[in-house]
């Protein structure tokens, strides 16, 4: 039939891909085509048109023999006028197997002769353009069933996509290339037919509405099921491996325990998060967490560190330490900062995205490079850097082998070599060697010290040095919060002068315009839904934190803007960017709450935060529309969207509204705080009532609190439902019972 011949190209591709997928796995996890790495041709070094660009990865293309272009217009322009396919590849900087594509695919001449023989060929960093990304990954993920980076999508001269894939090996990327070639030149009306059938489908997806569940706690109940369901009984986290840091998972699974006592979801959660802190994918040298683990078990990590991991587990680890007052949690949150304000931070105060997974070996050879060469060690190199009982000591403690003691290494990247990780405690330790276990735990911290000390000396990852609003939120947020639980004022000033960078190089406060990235001087890129999000959750935060009204005005005039650029007014929710720029196929509306939570659940979470801190009646209705929109998801897979659950909390809830009434920096006032922040208390909203300016700020949305005054000259604590107030008090064991008030479950 002739309908039938003209699938057979499309088939035939479809039929290499799952060949490919045989020796190659998704998400760059290990696969069976690192060998023919070292058939790769080395070329002299020449510049592409990437070369005048500000992103980290696509100047690590800029000397490839592919003839790049940067997502824009010159490149569709050629595309269109030379009839020819677009080679899209999006990736970021330290993305391992995009840098073992670069060195099989892109720097082979051959290859990239072919490439540039029958494409137009762009690079896209995925962290600097996030619209894009989605675009395409739900396209891969429609295609394929999965996603992951690097990610390969070939597109028609209009950038519809035709086919995609993740890493490709070489043998079976060149079959590939030369069969679309194939069907493009001799049949592009199949190309056309498929690549719009394909679009179509994706844009019926983001306008059809999920809605029509009831937003009832039963909901809560189901998503908690379905993590328990999923939990890893032995090894605590969820599912068998690989396994991700999920912090949304801890925000929805602490609060379901707050609200329903389940002790189940506080154990799932404090397991967890202490088997990752004891596991390799934890740098117990230079703190910080790497990106996942590709064993059951968090002990072979994939080593990459990302700015987004750190902020949201630092905020996880402090959420720990507030219930269970256990100073473990609290030196894993201490940890994580230390690394980011030591490696990732700006001196202007912006904070880096992330430290590649792979390092050189030698100093005199850069560009030999290898997976964890910067963090893992041969028992030699511990014998060295520590005197003979220390060492013996420490290979106790953390798992060190002669042999080595990789328990996932299928292609032979850790032979002899030594992921640290606790394999005993100090406790064990100190029976098995028959010591005091202080002097175990003193002889541990001088090893270390040595160790990092040692380490220092290596050729270091790679640095991301692009500073995104999105992720600078997130970490605003987990500083100010570590000064609130931790009571260390460096995490505030950090918090502050972070925010004060953003607004200064990023934001335009008269034309109200966020910009997305910011690198060697330049602000780029409209803001998409989660930086307007991130950044105001950032501030919300530390506001509660410096009870400095500008954080909070900032706050209100981002949420403003937010919603004119983003907000669905027909059927809810937020698209994902504002549908100005014409070359996005279509306007996505993120839900799936992943490795960063999605922009839907954390602009919910804000409206809802800020219509009690304003009374907007109108920010509430948002709020709940769009929780409405999304009720289907939440309906049948709520595990999907831990953070649009615990958004569901807040609005089932009724949020206690603490104010103070007292100056910021008396002790009184202070004391009252502290006690306010020792404890979790996720459905709240703080506010200071100074009797100044602050005060005056927050009495044109919330006019009672102009009442609110101290008693006695003496800090006095308003604790609120509803704007209904208890009994003020200035008597902090008072206070105390108000805020431990029985709460409806």
């Amino acid at each position: 039939m002739k309908i039938s011949q003209k699938r057979k190209g499309y088939l035939e591709v479809f039929f290499i891909y799952l060949i490919m997928l045989s020796s190659a796995i998704n998400f760059g996890l290990y696969n069976q085509a690192l060998g023919s790495e070292q058939e790769t041709k080395k070329v002299e070094k020449q510049y592409n048109r990437l070369k005048s660009e500000k992103s980290p990865y696509l100047l690590q293309h800029a000397n490839n023999p592919v003839d790049w272009y940067p997502w824009g217009r010159e490149a569709f322009g050629k595309a269109r006028k030379e009839n020819k396919l677009i080679f899209l590849s999006i990736g970021y900087s330290t993305c391992y197997w995009c840098h073992v594509m670069e060195r099989q695919i892109f720097e082979n001449e051959e290859l990239a002769a072919l490439m540039n023989r029958y494409f137009i060929s762009i690079k896209v960093d995925r962290e600097e353009r996030p619209d894009v990304d989605r675009v395409y990954m739900s396209a891969l993920m429609a295609m394929t069933g999965s996603g992951g980076w690097p990610m390969t999508i070939f597109l028609t001269p209009d950038l519809k996509p035709y086919y995609g894939a993740t890493y490709i090996p070489p043998d079976q990327f060149r079959k590939i290339i030369v069969k679309i070639h194939e069907i493009w030149t001799t049949d592009p009306e199949e190309f056309h037919q498929s690549s719009r059938q394909l679009t179509d489908l994706l844009k019926r997806q983001v306008l059809s509405e999920s809605g029509g569940t009831t937003l009832e706690k039963s909901i809560l109940t189901k998503g908690y099921e379905q993590l328990r369901q999923a939990y890893d009984e032995q090894y605590a986290g969820f599912g068998r491996g690989p396994k991700f840091p999920r912090p949304a998972t801890f925000n929805f699974l602490l609060r379901y325990y707050h609200r329903f006592g389940e002790r189940e979801a506080l154990k799932m959660t404090l397991a967890t998060l202490r088997k990752m802190a004891e596991g390799g994918v934890r740098d117990h040298l230079g703190g910080g967490f790497h990106r996942y683990s590709v064993d059951g078990q968090w002990r072979v990590p994939h080593f990459e560190k990302m700015l987004y991991d750190q902020a949201q587990l630092a905020s996880s680890y402090l959420d720990a330490y507030q219930i269970t007052h256990d100073e473990f949690y609290a030196s894993i949150a201490r940890e994580i900062l230390t690394y980011v304000l030591r490696e990732m931070t700006d001196k202007e105060g912006g904070f880096y995205s992330a430290q590649d997974a792979e390092s050189a070996l030698d100093p005199k050879k850069p560009d030999e490079k290898e997976e964890g060469a910067f963090y893992v060690w041969t028992k030699k190199d511990i014998d060295l850097a520590i005197a003979k009982d220390g060492a013996e000591i420490f290979a106790y403690a953390y798992g060190v082998r002669a042999g080595g003691n990789a328990l996932e290494d299928p292609q032979k990247v850790f032979v002899k070599k030594n992921i640290l990780f606790i394999a005993h405690s100090v406790d064990q330790t100190a029976k098995r060697f028959k010591k005091p276990s202080e002097v175990i735990a003193k002889v541990l911290a001088e090893s270390r010290a040595r160790l990092f000390g040692e380490r220092q000396r290596r050729p270091r990852p790679n640095l991301d040095d692009k500073v995104l609003v999105s992720w600078n939120g997130l970490m605003i947020s987990a500083l100010a919060r570590a000064y609130q639980v931790l009571d260390d004022p460096s995490y505030l000033q950090m918090a502050e002068k972070s925010a004060d960078f953003i607004l200064t190089k990023l934001y335009d406060s008269k034309a109200k315009r966020l910009l997305h990235r910011y690198r060697a001087g330049e602000a780029r890129y409209d803001a998409n839904l989660e930086d307007y999000a991130f950044l105001t959750m950032g501030l919300l935060d530390l506001y509660e934190a410096a009870f400095d009204t500008r954080w909070l005005r900032r706050a209100i005039e981002l949420t403003e803007r937010q919603n004119t650029l983003f907000h669905d007014e027909k059927n809810g929710g937020f698209f994902d960017t504002s549908g100005k720029d014409d070359s996005l196929l279509f306007r996505t509306k993120e839900d799936h709450d992943g490795a960063e939570p999605a922009g839907n659940s954390i602009a919910t979470l804000n409206l809802l935060r800020l219509s009690q801190i304003t009374n907007s009646h109108q920010w509430r209705e948002m709020a709940d529309r769009t929780l409405s929109l999304f009720s289907g998801r939440l309906g049948k897979i709520p595990q999907a969207l831990p953070q649009m659950l615990a958004a569901l909390d807040f609005h089932l809830d009724k949020p206690k509204q603490i104010i103070i009434a007292g100056k910021r920096q008396n002790e009184d006032t202070q004391r009252m705080l502290r006690e306010v922040n020792r404890r979790y208390l996720p459905s709240k909203i703080i506010l200071l009532a100074d009797g100044g300016t602050g005060q005056q700020f927050l009495n044109r949305y919330l006019p009672f609190i102009q009442s609110m005054t101290m008693l006695n000259g003496k800090a006095t604590a308003f604790i609120c439902e509803n704007y209904a107030c208890k009994e003020p008090t200035s008597d902090l064991p008072v206070m105390v019972k108000q805020l431990e008030g029985k709460r409806e479950k």
